[in-house]
């Protein structure tokens, strides 16, 4: 199974946008999709696939925590 993970976009230059995912700065081909500042989008395997507003991001991201901390249990 594939899972896209949610991110904030922090900056955009050219193609490549930095993201805060969950924490974690890190980079991804923003060529697919025109994203600025503040969009919260989702990636897999490294390319931003889809936009996602920022209620529906919250939700996924809370879920993953949620999933993380059971885990650790």
């Amino acid at each position: 199974m594939c899972l896209g993970i949610p991110a904030r976009v922090l900056s955009v230059e050219g193609n490549v946008a930095i993201l805060d995912m969950r924490g974690v700065r890190t980079q991804a081909d923003a060529s697919m999709l025109a994203v600025q500042p503040g969009d919260y989008v989702l990636v897999y395997a490294g390319l931003i696939v889809q936009a996602l507003d920022s209620k529906d991001a919250e939700e996924r991201l809370r879920l993953l925590a949620e999933i993380a901390s059971d885990a650790d249990a």
